[in-house]
């Protein structure tokens, strides 16, 4: 069962001292604005030590802070709206440090995600889209742009790939119609998850196609259908959800495909070099401007 931070500080309320009690109060009421607070800011706001906050991390049964504050940014993640987004990152970030916080921010997510990422579940997504008759991806709202950077390059890799697109509910599913056993739907999802994604990822499955995961952990709700999980660490940077790692990851999922299949992706890119030199697709250097 998945650890519930607010219902283990109201069950504990009262064995707590009163300054404990103050900062599980605090947290129960604003965890949103705690879970970017440091350990001595924390304390600040209620009127404790920073120590104390510390001890009462590991009293509720944390290794320390850094891991409490974890848990707080792991539950809003999917609760917050938008403008509640902006709203706390407004009041953790100056302007002025808006441009290295948020690329360090990208980078130690490219990080984490190299750190953590399942090898196995790597090669086994690899091999799982090579031997698949049909390629289908999903990706909705902020996702979309992950799903048409995917499905660009594998439109050059493979024959059958299908985006799904997503106008309506009742679409999704009409595209997916003929998706059967030894076809692979991609489905990407990030927090805020989509419900239509997790539904057709469902639906994919029910008819023995097999489903892999791109989102943000092992219990998010995408890893508990799919038969493969690549997990890329996600955050928010005030209204805008941080997709640079699961960015980083389909790139070496591309790469590591596009390795296994050279012979036939030479092929194909021998024919599209001719069609882009034909139809002047790309801006030569040094040659004139051609009106057309």
């Amino acid at each position: 069962m998945k650890y519930d931070l607010l219902k283990q500080l109201q069950e504990l309320m009262h064995t707590f001292s009163k300054g404990q009690r103050l900062i599980a109060t605090y947290i129960l009421q604003h965890y949103e604005k705690a879970a970017f607070m440091t350990a001595a800011k924390l304390g600040e706001t209620v009127g404790v030590s920073e120590s104390t906050v510390v001890r009462f991390a590991i009293e509720v049964g944390f290794d320390g802070y850094p891991q409490l504050q974890k848990n707080l940014q792991e539950l809003i993640r999917n609760r917050l709206t938008s403008i509640q987004r902006m709203e706390i990152m407004n009041e953790q970030l100056s302007s002025s440090e808006i441009l290295s916080r948020v690329l360090t921010l990208d980078a130690e997510k490219i990080k984490r995600t190299l750190e953590e990422i399942n090898r196995d579940s790597f090669a086994n997504a690899v091999e799982t889209i090579i031997n698949a008759n049909n390629h289908y991806i999903i990706g909705i709202r902020s996702s979309n742009s992950l799903c048409g950077f995917l499905a660009f390059y594998f439109n050059h890799i493979f024959p059958n790939v299908r985006t799904i697109g997503t106008t309506s509910s009742s679409e999704v599913f009409e595209q997916l119609i003929r998706i059967k056993e030894d076809d692979v739907l991609i489905a990407i999802t990030f927090p805020r998850y989509s419900q239509r994604t997790l539904k057709a990822a469902q639906f994919a499955k029910k008819r023995g196609a097999t489903v892999i995961a791109i989102t943000d952990s092992e219990s998010a709700p995408l890893a508990q259908i799919a038969n493969i999980t690549l997990v890329a660490k996600s955050d928010m940077a005030s209204f805008v959800d941080s997709l640079v790692a699961p960015m980083s990851l389909i790139n070496a999922l591309i790469v590591a495909i596009g390795n296994q299949k050279k012979s036939e992706i030479a092929k194909s890119y021998e024919a599209l070099e001719k069609i882009w030199d034909e139809y002047n697709v790309y801006e030569r250097n040094n040659e004139e401007h051609v009106n057309v």
